[in-house]
């Protein structure tokens, strides 16, 4: 039995000038003699995460859906860790199978000391082929650390240790050759059909960060140029009150998702009270955004509103 492996390029594959192919990776990696799996590799593209989007890594999810129906027992993909947590919870609103789809990357290129990408990679491996981790659906491996992607986030710009799950940790290790699933959290349903990347295309959704002395100049005009808006709000969900009635405004016209700036934790529904407070936000038709935090809410608000998803499915995630 094999194990496909993808690659997106990102730090992992930076060698200089040189964009290493997915046969360098693993060349490099000590270990792959001992996995007991041969490692099928399709070079998808070598570019930085930043330029990847929701359309190719819906084509990556589809090829890697194919190379499961072929047999294989799991997936990796690798990629820049910019936005490796935006892409893996995409990829796990989407994917129906058992078996795992894993993410990893690096933080430390392999020109210099210490290079993390072998040892991130042969653990994710090791997950990929594991029968521990079937029906998790997508997982991010790093530092042999296995999180959730629902939950993870990358928490800091240069430390291999960028990847944390701030409210649950991770949920498993890889701790020699062994993978232990410590916590299985609940598989969610996930959004119903894969949209074509013509209508992702198409549904603009924004992500708006509330900060000091708002004044909300930037959202007038939004109804007319986007479909959603995820708001990154104060604390437990709170903006200044002369912004409130501007979001009310645009809840009548489109979902508007309340979420928490903070990076961990939930917003809360009826503890405040004043203009502005998560009370009156949710009163004024704004959506729980509960413990999502922004980035991961425009991805699913986006994925629901290009598949005609019931948005009420948004409360599944909270």
């Amino acid at each position: 039995m094999s194990v496909a492996l993808f690659t997106l390029g990102g730090t992992i594959s930076m060698a200089g000038t040189h964009r290493l192919t997915g046969d360098d990776l693993t060349a490099a990696m000590p270990g792959l003699p001992e996995l007991g799996h041969a490692v099928e590799i399709q070079d998808i593209e070598k570019v930085p995460s930043a330029n990847l989007t929701a359309a190719k890594l819906l084509e990556v999810v589809d090829a890697a859906s194919k190379a499961v129906a072929a047999g294989a027992a799991g997936v990796v993909v690798t990629q820049g860790t910019d936005t490796l947590e935006e892409s893996s919870f995409l990829a796990d609103l989407v994917w129906p199978h058992p078996q795992p789809l894993v993410f990893t990357g690096a933080m430390r290129n392999p020109t210099l000391a210490g290079p993390d990408g072998p040892a991130n990679l042969l653990a994710a491996l090791r997950v990929a082929c594991s029968p521990a981790a079937r029906d998790l659906g997508a997982l991010v491996v790093f530092k042999e650390e296995i999180h959730a992607a629902r939950w993870v986030r990358k928490t800091h710009s240069t430390s291999t240790a960028t990847f944390v799950s701030p409210n649950t940790g991770p949920i498993g290790h890889v701790v020699e050759d062994q993978v232990r699933v410590l916590t299985r959290p609940l598989r969610l349903d996930g959004v119903q059909g894969s949209p074509e990347p013509a209508e992702l295309d198409n549904i603009h959704v924004a992500l708006y960060t509330v900060t000091l002395d708002d004044d909300g100049l930037l959202l007038q005009g939004l109804a007319e140029t986007h479909q959603g808006l995820v708001v990154a709000g104060y604390g437990v969900g709170h903006v200044p009150a002369a912004l409130a009635p501007v979001l009310g405004e645009l809840a009548a016209r489109m979902p508007v998702v309340l979420t928490s700036r903070t990076g961990a934790g939930s917003i809360v529904r009826n503890t405040y009270h004043s203009p502005g407070s998560e009370t009156d936000l949710l009163q004024r038709g704004l959506i729980d955004g509960g413990f999502l935090d922004p980035y991961k809410a425009r991805v699913l608000l986006r994925l629901l509103l290009a598949t005609d998803d019931d948005l009420a499915g948004f409360g599944q995630y909270v």
